[in-house]
């Protein structure tokens, strides 16, 4: 029964991307649209990334004992020094595994 709906998620996640990309032409979209798209992805990452960090398993805050924050304040450093995709998730896991086992 779980296969069905996996298969079936999938297929309706496929045709509804296949569809608006397949029908929608870029070109008749006017510039003040295509200007406002621009800041879409960076208004959406943070609306995925932040509830991930700052709640616990419960879905409250707790923002004295999470160690993700201190992880992703490492990462978010590492990001910006080595500009580096694999190295900043590379830092922000050895941190967090780290606080979280010793």
């Amino acid at each position: 029964m779980i296969w069905y709906g996996i298969f079936i998620s999938g297929i309706l996640n496929f045709f509804t991307k296949f569809l608006s990309l397949s029908f929608f032409d870029a070109i008749k979209i006017s510039p003040k649209v295509k200007q406002l798209l621009i800041y879409v992805p960076s208004a959406v990452f943070p609306a995925i990334i932040f509830p991930g960090i700052l709640l616990d398993i419960n879905g409250s805050f707790d923002l004295e004992n999470n160690p993700k924050i201190l992880a992703s304040i490492i990462a978010i450093i590492t990001a910006i020094i080595s500009k580096n995709i694999v190295s900043t998730i590379f830092a922000g896991l050895a941190v967090y595994w780290l606080i979280i086992f010793i």
